[in-house]
């Protein structure tokens, strides 16, 4: 993996990216050589560089949001063929809406079907021989752990899971004396040689440190400190699972990696930057999606003559309470005993109409204006209610460190995690929550974006 911008990025992934992206220029741009020249073998120029740099780049947006660069894209030629021809479908669709308003960058029809029948042989091909190479043992990343607790097996499981570009090879654990051991016996690495000595036996590249009680005369600090100056390095389990699962986990979390571990830019260049983008991301939305937001009133109020919108107080940044505006997706008095009930598969108390404006996610559509209002970022955590904020907070370590920043309308745990419907959804949403806290950035809001499209598209994670 690779840090850009604090977050962490597959290398293979991203080499398939700019790989993908020089294909694409070199289709466009030979097709239109071998297309535009006149007949004095003179090649016309025009609008060449922005319409291939545009058919690229579209193309490549497309790919992206339908999940075509994510950890578990390994494919095979058929699966390949299959999942192009969406995504090329939708870079045709968008490309048809730009050149409505830059007629300058269309090809030509003719053109345009060599382009992309080119465009998509080229990146089939990329594909096969980055996903070949991929699987070369000497791209395989290996890997010792050092400890055989419940840690252990939980970055065991993170690691055998793992079916994307970047695979793993886990030699075993190092069994500490006075842990409980919880791998199975196989894994178990035999002790009586130093930890340098063994990661170079086993050409281990790196070393995971699992155990939790490292002030334990057991705990091996000075073979930990070979290794390092050795040339092999050494990470603890709380780095290994934030670099592979974009999680900050609270099991392996100590406060002094919140504390010295970087991170958390609340910088006013940070500040002024995600504000820009809140207000041109929602600003374009709103526009582009007023049509179907004009429908969607409609829907509503013809469905079961209630009221379209529905406002609910949430927690916003520091704690501050704010009112949420949302396209009623729910009968009307859902909740009519009083007590806040947690939404559920399939919940009675969803509409016909909500039941689809929340599958589409367009229920989340008004909450624009708490954007433009400044209660809420375009990308962030996602609000709570303050009575399950309440309970949460007493039963989730660190749960508050949510509300440093401003709740999104979309975020890390929306793209990554399905909907949150109980106390152990929103553990496994708040250690999401909590990497994107640390790591903020604008390239992160940019790649939550085109993971949003994904969701929409897909109806992912709605209830």
């Amino acid at each position: 993996m690779i840090r850009i911008f604090s977050h962490y990025v597959s290398k293979m992934a991203f080499v398939l990216l700019l790989l993908e992206l020089l294909m694409l220029l070199t289709s466009a741009s030979v097709a239109s050589v071998l297309w535009f020249s006149d007949q004095n073998g003179q090649f016309r120029a025009d609008n060449l560089y922005l319409s291939s740099l545009t058919f690229a780049l579209v193309i490549i947006f497309s790919m992206s949001a339908l999940g075509m660069y994510q950890h578990g894209s390994r494919e095979g030629i058929r699966t390949t063929l299959i999942r192009i021809m969406p995504s090329f479908a939708l870079g045709f669709a968008l490309l048809s809406a730009m050149i409505a308003v830059r007629p300058e960058i269309y090809f030509g029809r003719g053109i345009s079907s060599v382009i992309f029948a080119i465009g998509a042989t080229a990146v089939v091909l990329t594909r096969l021989v980055v996903f070949k190479s991929a699987e070369s043992a000497l791209l395989e990343a290996r890997l010792i752990f050092v400890g055989s607790g419940p840690l252990a097996r939980e970055c065991m499981d993170l690691a055998h899971s793992k079916n994307g570009l970047h695979q793993f090879s886990v030699v075993g654990c190092v069994p500490i004396a006075g842990e409980e051991s919880c791998v199975p016996s196989a894994a178990l690495l035999p002790v009586g040689e130093s930890l340098l000595e063994m990661a170079r036996r086993y050409e281990a590249r790196e070393l995971v440190v699992t155990v939790t009680n490292r002030r334990s005369k057991e705990f091996p600090v000075r073979d930990l400190l070979a290794c390092a100056l050795g040339g092999v390095r050494v990470i603890d389990a709380a780095t290994f699972f934030e670099r592979e699962a974009c999680q900050i986990r609270l099991d392996s979390l100590q406060p002094s990696y919140l504390i010295f571990g970087g991170g958390f830019d609340q910088s006013f260049w940070r500040a002024s930057v995600k504000r820009c983008f809140d207000l041109v991301a929602s600003g374009c939305i709103t526009v582009v999606s007023l049509p179907v937001m004009l429908l969607a009133a409609a829907a509503i109020r013809f469905d079961d003559g209630g009221p379209v919108f529905y406002q609910q107080e949430r927690v916003g940044k520091d704690g501050r309470i704010f009112n949420v505006l949302k396209f009623r997706s729910m009968r009307i008095n859902a909740e009519a005993p009083g007590v806040p009930t947690w939404a559920s598969a399939n919940d009675p108390r969803v509409t016909r109409v909500g039941r689809f404006l929340r599958m589409l996610r367009i229920d989340e559509l008004p909450q624009m204006l708490n954007v433009f209002k400044g209660e809420m970022s375009f990308v962030g955590p996602r609000p709570e209610r303050a009575f399950f904020v309440d309970q949460l907070a007493r039963d989730i370590p660190y749960y508050n460190v949510r509300h440093s920043i401003k709740p999104g309308v979309t975020g890390l745990a929306q793209v990554r995690y399905q909907y949150g419907a109980s106390v152990d959804d929103a553990v496994q949403k708040l250690q999401y929550d909590l990497y994107y806290v640390k790591n903020n950035s604008l390239f992160l809001d940019l790649l939550i974006l085109i993971d949003t499209v994904q969701v929409v598209l897909l109806g992912k994670g709605s209830r």
